[in-house]
């Protein structure tokens, strides 16, 4: 969830650590802080965002050329001063960063109070640092021997980056289920660390990605050699990332949240372009041959994921069962593996997650594996941590996501979705060719569609205006457009505060209906042509009890337009694949209504864009 910034080399270590802060801002923003060293070590943290730190360093940072920063997103302590990042260790001599949890940092710290330890914060990561100084000093060890073995006492995940003022030419780095990349220079003369690769791609493009346990002393003009925690050198890849940084800005949109959403046209042709043979429109998997074969005799279908990516999920359910008839069930990651599932080698387990880093997602990826299961993910990330250990891998090519709340994630990864039930449904025998050749045909078009809901942005815009002191909020869909308003929901409540929540259309009679006033406005959508006429009839109820009423419906609409307050009207699409088209007026409704109220879309209260602790 936070972010993490490393520099060793020649340069003024001070103006890039804060850039890289910036560029990392979307993975927490309660806290910030540097630590750059030279014969001292010298800490400047704020609480806020990176412009408060900013404006607290002085000329004392000229000439540092080694240093770390970091952006928190809260776990441990609130977000002060004192719980920021970087945490000095108690004699002034080790400063360090950190992204997960330390598990065990109450026995720790109970350990270092009766040797003497004093704390200022909260944090878990105060507890470590401590704790490595503690180390050192009882077995009178180099930083990175002390680092090694207090490591092998700490239970939880990490990605470090740590500074010794007696070894002031060292940076020692590494991680356990948080990410972590290093970036190298041609001479060696210089390395970039970060928690991904943002930072990074302005300074040099060749990253090396560490995996769980590995262990890099970093030194200016040294070769990097990569080690596990026991001393064991490892082998490392070298990857080229190819990141145009034109991507990562916001351009002439307010913010990135809309520019992302507005980037829908372009990134759907890149995910469907990039899995569909433009010669025949025969749909490809690249590398995905063996699962293929595995899938078309599979038993069942797990889908594993959380947030946005579980609505993808649910979505992925309809699609796969009614084109390819193979049983699917899609599960909280969070709770998956604490419940003790029934997994077999049989089983295909599937996970969706934009980064490839999600913490819960990780974790039931790796459980599943550990029962034998043939493991698959779609992510947007390459390099991430999911691609890297998952048996395949689709990627959504999406393209760096800033916004915390995912848009353009989320239609790629339908996207994807929709392309796989196609292909699984022609293999199993359960779609014709011919049919199979329609969807495609109408998938082609999917980008020109959402183009075209564009059109409304300020019709949307005007109906958002009647909203900005509405608390509460309810949205309804029945079949594959169900989770498009669990979506819906999701995206409001995320960035504009207000209470939402998405049901069934049909459960709003067991329960939900009680609490229909005049306040409450239902958000209903209304464009699949099985269900409209009982969509209809729950229209009815709600205005027979003085309910407002905003429909998303087809353009021919003809009923639902008499009976709604207001009309987001879209296009009429094949009812699977409606949900890619019924989403983006409840995201840019969503949008407005938080930026009417004056929240920051981008970057909205105590939620991080990846979330890489449980």
């Amino acid at each position: 969830m936070c972010g993490i910034v490393g520099y060793i080399g020649n340069r003024q270590a001070s103006s890039i650590l804060v850039e890289g802060l910036k560029k990392l801002e979307y993975r927490g923003y309660d806290s910030a802080g540097i630590a750059v060293l030279d014969k001292d070590i010298l800490v400047y943290k704020q609480p806020g965002k990176v412009s408060n730190l900013e404006q607290s360093i002085d000329e004392h940072v000229a000439g540092k050329t080694i240093g770390i920063a970091h952006t928190r997103w809260a776990t441990h302590g609130e977000p002060t001063q004192e719980n920021a990042h970087p945490h000095p260790s108690n004699n002034q001599e080790i400063v360090l960063v950190h992204n997960g949890i330390i598990e065990n940092y109450k026995f720790l710290k109970s350990e270092l109070i009766d040797a003497g330890f004093v704390f200022h914060g909260q944090t878990d990561t105060e507890v470590l640092v401590n704790y490595i100084q503690f180390i050192q000093d009882k077995y009178q060890l180099n930083i990175e021997a002390a680092v090694s073995k207090a490591l092998q006492q700490v239970n939880g995940a990490y990605a470090l980056a740590i500074l010794d003022k007696k070894e002031p030419h060292k940076m020692v780095v590494t991680r356990k289920g948080s990410p972590l990349a290093i970036g190298l220079t041609d001479s060696n003369d210089a390395f970039y660390v970060a928690s991904d690769a943002i930072p990074i791609i302005e300074h040099t493009q060749s990253l090396v990605y560490l995996n769980d346990h590995e262990f890099v002393v970093l030194e200016r003009g040294k070769k990097m050699k990569v080690y596990d925690i026991y001393g064991v050198e490892k082998p490392f890849t070298i990857k080229t990332l190819d990141l145009n940084l034109d991507k990562v800005n916001k351009g002439d949109h307010e913010h990135y949240m809309l520019k992302e959403i507005f980037e829908q046209p372009e990134t759907l042709k890149n995910t469907l372009f990039s899995h569909l043979n433009l010669a025949n429109d025969d749909i490809h998997f690249e590398n995905l041959e063996a699962l293929q074969e595995k899938l078309v005799t599979a038993n069942r279908i797990i889908i594993v994921s959380c947030g946005t990516s579980w609505h993808a999920g649910i979505i992925g359910e309809y699609l796969i069962e009614e084109l390819a008839r193979v049983p699917v069930e899609v599960e909280y990651a969070s709770e998956f593996r604490y419940r003790n599932p029934i997994i077999t080698k049989d089983d295909i387990v599937m996970a969706i997650s934009q980064s490839g880093e999600t913490a819960d997602t990780l974790a039931a990826l790796r459980y599943s594996k550990a029962q034998g299961a043939t493991t698959f993910c779609i992510c947007n990330v390459f390099n991430s941590s999911m691609a890297r250990e998952c048996d395949f891998t689709a990627y959504t090519y999406a393209g760096v996501e800033i916004g915390v709340a995912s848009t353009k994630a989320f239609t790629a990864q339908v996207a994807v979705l929709s392309m796989l039930a196609i292909q699984l449904g022609l293999e199993r025998n359960e779609i014709t060719p011919a049919k199979a050749n329609h969807l495609v045909q109408e998938i082609k078009t999917l980008p020109s569609v959402v183009n075209q809901i564009f059109a409304s942005d300020a019709h949307i815009k005007s109906v958002a205006k009647h909203y900005t002191k509405t608390t509460s909020f309810l949205f309804l869909g029945r079949g594959i457009n169900f989770p498009v308003a669990l979506e819906g929901a999701l995206k409001l409540k995320e960035i504009s505060y207000i209470h939402a929540e998405g049901y069934p259309a049909a459960e709003m009679k067991h329960g939900p209906i009680a609490m229909i006033e005049e306040s409450l406005p239902t958000v209903i959508v209304a464009t699949n042509n099985e269900y409209y006429n009982k969509l209809v009839s729950n229209a009815q109820e709600v205005k027979s009890r003085k309910g407002p009423i905003i429909a998303v419906v087809n353009e021919d609409d003809t009923e639902m337009i008499h009976t709604a307050d207001y009309a987001l009207k879209v296009p009429r699409v094949s009812d699977l694949l409606q949900p890619i088209v019924s989403v983006i007026p409840l995201q840019l409704f969503s949008y407005h209504v938080a930026v009417l109220k004056g929240c920051n879309v981008d970057q909205p209260r105590n939620l991080a864009k990846s979330v890489t602790v449980e």
